[in-house]
């Protein structure tokens, strides 16, 4: 065995490029011409010539198509192409269907087909439009994988199938997502090609208006947004589902879903809306049913005096009940050379490309029907000649030996060909009677006179156009229906509004030493709720549902959280860090209230005695690091934060936020080694931009703070020292300055774990 000398990466990139060709020619992407991926056309063509499942004879297993497209034609897996020809009978997936399914095809809701050994499949009229005249030498055919049979290269479709159906694949560094049409729509498009081949995409949307799925959704997208898809190939097209409000008992109300986005799970939808009520984050709908038949029917019952329309709204932005289709027109184009080239086209590229392929099947067809006509016309010729000689013809046939030996004495006398010599040779004795020549030469007649006509017609283009526009006319008559999706022109959104979404209680957001978040009602026992061993309750604000609380952390970063976020449990509820996104080492600060304009009136008095921290937009805050270094902030926006924080403070490495309190008269600072320092608010420089700061308190080696405070008036301070008693601290007596000073001592001995602020 000879040895070849090769590099690793150059087989690696052919043998790479070679598979890539395959899945992109072979499995992936249809053919521009008949709209099929090859597994499609194998099994239509097995299913017609083969197995001869016509839509006038009975249903036959589907394991006998999947074993006939796998042993003759398509070397795959049994389960990829039984789910390709289930596809083609499911009316949700095809707007217009090619096998007619008998048994459990699946469902809208995902629901899979049954087996192979238990459904059942024939063709429908239209499978037969694509499969056109195949029987006519129209397209050329190529040897099977292991060239036992022939099968056909492209199928001869009267049909733009590409468009009508649509088509998605995966192939290797490209896709293709094609949304189907209306037939009428579509051959009313190429009509109008065809009489003007410089239509321009805007004039073609006039005739072909969008898409048209088979699940009847709404098309918002407009009329200038689908010619820029239709002419770049490129795009989303916007999918609504429909809904009309219904009278119930009583005088309930229900809105009532009748359509869902293309390609979309319809039970995966009802189970959404299912969890959004639950979890009491859409307060108008109080329940959901699925009455489905064959029509889509998904009933939402309404609360007393909900709006449906924000209902609806919420549903739209939080479901799959709207949802985009993303255009992408890649097919594979003809290139003379066997295999066809992928390409990205536009409308245009794809009718114009049917229309050429129609125009060489008509040409090819009439060529065919010319050949059989002049086979049939010189079989004729032959049977005049005998009949002017009739008699002569029978004793030749009587003296000879033989077929073989007849028909050759006939050649020799008559000057005929073999054909026409086996021809007179094989005729039935009553066909010899007189009125029988008279119907040969009126068939002779009529056979030359199609023989002209076919002539003129392969010499003018018109005449071909002509005849492949009556071919779409015919198919348009027998198959074209009403387009199903409705194009709205002009919609409003429903602009949203987080309180309407929101069900008012008064609870406490509870925030702990650890970060962990919880909401309970203010019914319950502030003090009693259960939280884990070793951690302790830092802030529980009291507020309401509508509100929102703001956390400040170690490094530096604000961040925002709705109350309706707050995990409402009777355990321990979540880490921040499940809910937010904070960074590697961030932890919780401190954290502030932040109240609705609706609620702060009411909270007021509740908040007046109590040691909740409020905040608004406006406020300033003085930040403090472990190190010292700190500035007030004023905070502008609070509203919008993302979910990764908003940076307030520039924190160097090896230090960290420590304080964040609102800037008042005077402030203290506190170390763990038992030093604290006042200074006057004149000393803390007002920033509105995150910075470093400036050093508010000189720290010793080895030491840090641990707490600080704003405070005005006789505030007294209460020192928990790591070990021993807790010790009260008069304001007053602890020693100010100005900034920078490194303090003196509140604790003679031992090291102070926290201080607050009385």
């Amino acid at each position: 065995m000879s040895e070849i000398e090769t590099s690793l990466r150059k087989e690696s990139r052919d043998r790479y490029l070679t598979y890539a060709l395959s899945v992109v020619t072979g499995r992936a992407l249809p053919d521009v011409r008949d709209g099929l991926k090859p597994v499609q056309r194998r099994i239509l063509y097995a299913m017609y010539n083969n197995l001869k499942l016509r839509p006038a004879g009975n249903h036959r297993k589907s394991a006998a198509v999947v074993g006939e497209v796998l042993a003759r034609y398509h070397p795959h897996g049994d389960t990829a192409c039984y789910e390709a020809m289930v596809r083609m009978a499911q009316d949700f997936s095809l707007r217009y269907p090619l096998v007619d399914g008998q048994g459990n095809f699946g469902s809208l809701d995902g629901d899979g087909a049954a087996a192979y050994r238990y459904t059942e499949a024939k063709l429908l009229p239209l499978a037969l439009e694509v499969l056109g005249e195949i029987d006519e030498e129209t397209v050329d055919y190529r040897e099977n994988f292991d060239s036992t049979t022939m099968e056909p290269e492209v199928l001869p479709s009267k049909v733009p199938h590409l468009l009508l159906n649509g088509a998605t694949g995966i192939a290797v560094g490209m896709a293709t997502s094609i949304p189907p049409h209306n037939l009428g729509e579509l051959v009313k498009g190429l009509i109008e090609l065809s009489k003007d081949p410089d239509i321009t995409a805007a004039r073609l949307t006039n005739f072909i208006k969008g898409p048209d799925f088979p699940t009847g959704c709404s098309i918002l997208s407009s009329k200038k947004e689908l010619t820029e898809i239709y002419r770049t190939g490129r795009g989303a097209i916007r999918m609504r589902s429909d809904w009309t409000l219904e009278e119930q008992a009583r005088g309930k109300q229900a809105i009532i879903i009748s359509t869902v986005p293309y390609a979309v799970n319809k039970s995966q939808i009802v189970e959404k809306i299912a969890d959004h009520i639950i979890s009491k984050k859409l307060p108008q709908v109080v329940d959901v049913r699925d009455e489905s038949t064959d029509t889509v029917r998904v009933v939402l019952e309404l609360a007393s005096g909900a709006d449906p329309e924000i209902a609806m709204a919420y549903l739209y932005k939080n479901t799959n009940l709207e949802s985009n289709f993303q255009v992408n027109l890649t097919a594979l184009t003809p290139t003379g050379a066997g295999s066809g080239k992928p390409e990205l086209l536009s409308l245009k590229d794809c009718l114009q490309h049917f229309l050429d392929f129609r125009h060489e099947v008509v040409v090819r067809r009439l060529k065919f029907e010319r050949k059989n006509l002049l086979e049939r016309i010189h079989i004729l010729e032959g049977l005049v000649i005998i009949y002017d000689a009739l008699d002569e013809a029978l004793k030749i046939v009587r003296n000879s030996t033989g077929r073989t030996d007849a028909a050759t004495k006939l050649r020799k006398r008559f000057k005929l060909t073999e054909k026409q010599s086996f021809a007179v040779v094989d005729m039935r004795i009553y066909q010899l009677s007189k009125t029988n020549i008279a119907d040969i030469k009126g068939e002779l007649k009529d056979k030359q006179k199609r023989v002209d006509e076919i002539d003129k017609i392969l010499k003018s283009k018109k005449r071909i156009a002509n005849l492949v526009q009556k071919d779409l006319e015919a198919v348009a008559a027998a198959f074209a229906d009403k387009r199903r999706s409705k194009l709205v022109k002009d919609f409003v959104d429903v602009e949203l509004n987080a309180s309407d979404y929101v069900v008012q209680e008064e609870v406490y957001a509870i925030v702990t030493a650890d970060g962990w978040l919880k909401r309970i009602r203010q019914t319950n026992d502030l003090g009693s709720t259960r939280i884990r061993e070793g951690d302790s309750i830092h802030r529980g604000h009291v507020v309401t549902t509508l509100d929102k609380v703001v956390f400040f952390t170690n490094l530096g970063y604000l961040y925002e959280l709705p109350v309706t976020e707050f995990p409402s449990s009777s355990g321990y509820g979540s880490p921040v860090q499940k809910i937010l996104k904070f960074r590697d080492g961030e932890k919780i600060v401190d954290s502030f209230a932040v109240l609705e304009e609706d609620s702060k009136e009411k909270q007021a008095e509740l908040l007046r005695d109590t040691t909740q921290q409020l905040l608004k937009a406006g406020d300033t805050l003085v930040l403090v690091t472990q190190k010292g270094m700190g500035y007030a902030l004023t905070v502008e926006e609070i509203d919008g934060i993302k979910k990764n924080g908003k940076r307030i403070m520039k924190v160097r490495d090896g230090d960290g936020l420590i304080s964040v309190s609102p800037l008042s008269t005077s402030f203290s600072m506190f170390t763990q080694n038992g030093s604290g320092l006042s200074i006057a608010k004149k000393e803390i420089p007002v920033r509105n931009n995150p910075a470093v700061g400036v050093i508010l308190m000189s720290i010793r080696e080895g030491d840090r703070i641990v707490a600080a405070h704003s405070w005005k008036g006789k505030a007294k301070f209460r020192v928990h020292p790591v070990s021993g008693r807790v010790k009260e601290v008069p304001a007053g007596k602890v020693t100010k300055g100005r900034r920078g000073l490194k303090g003196t001592k509140v604790l003679a001995r031992g090291e102070i774990l926290t201080v607050e602020c009385l």
